[in-house]
């Protein structure tokens, strides 16, 4: 496609899309998880075919040199489709949020004023490598009612194309408009730049990827974007601290996952507790073979330390490496938390309940725990069963943004004839 017949394809693409999204923000619960039922029993008889078309993507990706990991996240494997039907039937049976009405109340004229819980719309959302996002994405927002657009990665083309397929056939099965669900067709990365544009059609953005992606979306949409950038995340061992539950987290935090965004980077500790914790914490990292990075400070006490450079303290590293510094009590590290930190999660380690308090109101991070892994901050823990992605943005959605974060509100008045006087 040239760059004008990419620009008329795409808003042609939120048209359809604007126009579905106002059937589907009226569809009953009913109907969507319908939808979403049939779609699940689609993906599992497809099975065959979406890992023909999978196999297509792989060759492909092998051919240009994608490595092992990567190519890993890209295949379609019989349990990987069956966890998105899986995926898709859980989404099914959660609370429907659209329609829910709260905060009813009666004012001094006699009308009662509440708020309905109602769609955003039309949700835009670019993603990267992993085919199951196609259907996870489309499910969320189906659930919540709204119409999406996904654009994967050019190297995941068949196997999305494949999984719309089958969710545009479980859509129209159950009555709703196959344009509910549009993956984008060509791979020409123009159309990135024409779907951050059509803020006529588009409600909001929402990048999943890596942090490249995200800042170019970031700094080119016409739409509200929905995102995080970074997960810088910290844990901060006070010196009234329960050390056997200051280990467990310190090391839970770090070592369960490296590549995550809720996976914890810096380590502050207290100094007055830091000589006796630092060294069995050491010990404990040496088990993970994890490469520590410490102040002048840790580095007296753990002397085979790394020396930390300023540029550590504000480093997602994604890997076995971690970043330790001894503060002189709580205040200091808060002010180093909100100074680094990328407003993801942080924790606090303590048995004092009035600084733990303290650290909830003062820490400005989209999640902030007491005594907690870092690695909780996530949808399926926080109750919400599923998510699209973390937001650390402060407007509308903060934190895992799940169904409810997909939906906004509006004001509804009740009355009975009542006129203003």
């Amino acid at each position: 496609m040239t760059q004008a017949t990419i620009a008329e394809y795409m808003q042609q693409v939120g048209k359809n899309a604007r126009r579905a999204s106002t059937v589907l923000a009226a569809a009953e619960a009913a109907t969507k998880n319908k939808a979403l039922n049939v779609i699940a029993d689609l993906l599992e008889e497809k099975g065959d075919y979406l890992k023909t078309q999978n196999a297509l993507d792989l060759e492909a990706g092998a051919a240009k040199g994608l490595d092992a990991a990567l190519l890993d996240r890209l295949a379609l494997t019989d349990e990987r489709i069956a966890s998105m039907a899986e995926g898709l039937r859980q989404i099914a049976g959660l609370a429907d949020p659209v329609g829910e009405i709260s905060g009813m109340s009666y004012r001094p004229s006699g009308i009662q004023v509440g708020h309905m819980r109602v769609p955003l719309g039309v949700i835009g959302i670019i993603y990267e490598s992993r085919p199951n996002v196609t259907a996870d994405a489309a499910a969320l927002c189906l659930k919540s009612g709204n119409a999406t657009i996904l654009r994967g990665g050019s190297e995941a083309i068949h196997s999305n194309k494949a999984i719309a397929e089958c969710i545009q056939q479980g859509l129209q099965a159950s009555g709703l408009p196959a344009d509910c669900v549009q993956v984008i067709e060509t791979t020409d990365r123009a159309a990135v730049g024409e779907l951050l544009k059509l803020k006529d059609s588009v409600d909001v953005i929402i990048p999943r990827g890596g942090k490249g992606l995200i800042e170019r979306v970031s700094a080119d949409s016409l739409i509200p974007v929905i995102k995080h950038l970074d997960g810088i995340c910290h844990v901060f061992i006070d010196e009234q601290a329960d050390e056997a539950k200051a280990l467990a987290i310190a090391v839970n935090s770090k070592t369960h996952r490296y590549g995550t965004c809720n996976t914890m980077e810096t380590l502050l500790v207290a100094a007055p507790i830091a000589a006796t914790i630092l060294p069995k914490l050491e010990a404990l990292y040496a088990e993970h073979d994890l490469e520590l990075r410490g102040c002048d400070r840790t580095r007296d006490i753990l002397p085979n330390c790394v020396v930390a450079t300023d540029e550590d303290w504000d480093t997602e590293y994604l890997a076995p490496i971690l970043s330790i510094k001894v503060v002189d009590d709580m205040d200091a590290a808060i002010v180093h938390i909100n100074a680094h930190s990328s407003q993801h999660t942080d924790t606090i380690v303590t048995e004092n309940f009035t600084k733990a308090r303290r650290f909830l109101r003062e820490v400005d991070s989209a999640s902030v725990m007491i005594n907690a892994s870092t690695r909780f901050a996530d949808g399926f823990e926080y109750g919400l069963g599923a998510e699209i992605g973390i937001s650390t943005d402060k407007l509308h959605a903060r934190g895992p943004v799940g169904l409810e974060g997909l939906t906004s509100v509006k004001y509804i008045v009740f009355g009975d004839g009542h006129i203003r006087t």
